[in-house]
């Protein structure tokens, strides 16, 4: 059984949109690795709800419950996947904490940024997992986002400094 990771824009649909309907087709896939890995999975696998945008972090888990078919409604060939909610994450788990994470060198998710459906393996699934269901790190708390703060205003200055 292969695992998988899905992303969507919490705007867009959120895990919380998922977990009130129930069940959904994941479509809107274009790129042709991200279409691979569509079409490779299979009923009753699991995949890891990843929100993108702002939040990029690992929140949920799926499974699949209707096989991968070509989408209808999309002139441009793309495919499709229903899958259904299993459980969320105790806590998510973001994108810096994985990438800073050893274990994470070569997880796709890391390497190849923009792609909307990854293959997961069996020591990443059970690292996310053992990650999700444990307490926040001291450094994906207040301290983190401090750092922020700080280099914004820094930007700014820069920026006016040329226009002079």
């Amino acid at each position: 059984m292969a695992y998988w990771l899905i992303k969507e824009e919490p705007g867009h649909y959120s895990w919380s949109d998922l977990v009130r309907d129930g069940r959904t087709e994941w479509n809107g896939i274009h790129n042709a690795t991200a279409l691979r890995n569509l079409r490779a999975m299979r009923v009753g696998e699991q995949a890891i709800y990843y929100h993108t945008g702002s939040e990029r972090a690992c929140v949920g888990l799926v499974e699949v419950v209707a096989p991968p078919r070509a989408d209808p409604n999309d002139v441009r060939g793309s495919w499709l996947v229903e899958v259904s909610p299993v459980r969320p994450l105790a806590r998510p788990v973001g994108l810096a904490e994985i990438r800073s994470d050893p274990a994470f060198e070569r997880f796709d998710l890391v390497r190849i940024g923009r792609l909307t459906v990854v293959f997961v393996s069996d020591a990443h699934w059970a690292r996310i997992l053992e990650l999700g269901s444990t307490a926040a790190p001291v450094a994906a708390t207040g301290a983190r986002a401090g750092r922020g703060r700080r280099t914004a205003p820094r930007k700014r200055r820069r920026a006016a400094r040329r226009r002079r």
